[in-house]
């Protein structure tokens, strides 16, 4: 059955190339297949390079890069601003917060004219409020609107790292630092996932009423029985009772009402101190790191030329997941979105380069503006052709 089912995936879903490939100038990113990719670009602290890959049906990443004036005034603090937005249940949250979250840390930035974690934690909660706006508007429409997020963002010589973390494996930052002539993966993040039993313990003390706060459910840790984390954007049904109800889909409702918020919105905030020695940071969604550890990660970029780096981590998980399914990788490219969710998570990859000569500039130089977006495929689903072979190959 497996053998028939997978000749039956092989010949029936490969994109067509002429509609999925994007050819010419790199300045905004290219499209090869589910592929999207920018191999190299250049932000204020040095280089960069992103890429993501499609398995949902419609793209549940979302993802940005902004660098140059973190306010709204142009006037500085000058840096460069990283997120990866990763939804679940549909892409409208992550697109939100993908068009306001920047928008809103920079309006705040300038009103204190510096960058700092209440201007963030303001920033955060703009964003959530602004959500819940748009749900209390389109709630008799779409009830199921809902969304988790990771955010990191970066200015001079300090690293914030932000998260309302997903729930699945490690996501976040991952930052490469020089000992000994060996590099070695640091994670700057800890997860916000009921499977860690620190966050057990948290929620169990926020809701010392509800025993049931926290349930093993075939064999995993659920908050409420329904979801994995702790901290999100979105999520309204666990947040305010009044969603927690018709038209919400039944598996969604909770048999008791709640009188405080389940889930929280506050990130979760590290800073650190940026050192000659750190050399990169990799930003990636949880696709990524349900194939690869932080150390292999690090070592395919340590490795190989700077450019293309962010595509190559996305082939390296491909090839992992493909082998998980004892299946060729070049058989798992021709599955297009939404049966390839059966196969692997949307991965977005962003990896950030610190060249120490830039890094150790102050922030008040004015910096010239980089703005891009990471894509996705946004034909409809019925667009599909026969097998083809991809115009360009993923970097090796």
């Amino acid at each position: 059955m497996l053998s028939g089912f997978m000749n039956f995936l092989r010949a029936c879903f490969r994109p067509r190339a002429d509609r999925y490939v994007h050819t010419g100038s790199d300045a905004s990113g290219r499209q090869d297949g589910l592929l999207w990719y920018k191999d190299s670009g250049q932000h204020f602290n040095g280089e960069f390079s992103m890429a993501v890959v499609q398995a949902n049906n419609l793209l549940e990443d979302q993802s940005q890069l902004e660098s140059g004036s973190l306010s709204s005034s142009d006037s500085g603090p000058y840096g460069t601003f990283v997120g990866i937005y990763d939804g679940h249940g549909g892409p409208e949250t992550s697109r939100f917060i993908n068009d306001h979250l920047f928008q809103h840390l920079k309006r705040f930035t300038a009103e204190q004219q510096s960058m700092s974690v209440e201007v963030i934690r303001k920033a955060f909660q703009a964003t959530e409020d602004g959500f819940f706006s748009v749900v209390s508007r389109q709630w008799p429409l779409k009830p199921d609107c809902s969304s988790w997020l990771l955010l990191p963002c970066w200015s001079h010589l300090q690293w914030h790292s932000l998260c309302c973390q997903p729930w699945r494996f490690p996501c976040c930052s991952r930052e490469a630092r020089q000992a000994t002539g060996e590099v070695l993966a640091i994670q700057l993040s800890a997860e916000h996932n009921a499977s860690f039993e620190s966050v057990r313990q948290e929620l169990q003390s926020l809701h010392p009423d509800d025993s049931q706060i926290v349930v093993l459910k075939h064999n995993v840790w659920r908050v409420k029985g329904l979801i994995q984390i702790s901290r999100s954007i979105g999520d309204v049904y666990l947040k305010k009772a009044e969603y927690n109800r018709e038209p919400l889909y039944q598996k969604f409702r909770l048999r008791e009402p709640f009188k405080r918020p389940i889930l929280s919105s506050e990130p979760s905030i590290t800073v650190h101190q940026l050192l000659p020695h750190d050399q990169f940071i990799i930003f990636a969604s949880d696709g990524l790191w349900e194939h690869l550890t932080n150390q292999e990660a690090v070592d395919l970029i340590q490795n190989h030329p700077r450019s293309g780096s962010a595509r190559r981590l996305v082939k390296a998980a491909l090839q992992e997941a493909a082998k998980k399914r004892e299946m060729r990788y070049s058989d798992l490219k021709k599955i297009d979105r939404g049966v390839r969710r059966h196969f692997h998570d949307d991965i977005t990859v962003v990896v950030v380069f610190l060249d120490s000569h830039l890094v150790s500039r102050a922030s008040s130089v004015r910096s010239g503006n980089v703005s891009v977006k990471g894509g996705g495929i946004s034909l409809p689903p019925n667009s599909l052709a026969p097998c083809t072979t991809p115009t360009e190959p993923v970097p090796t």
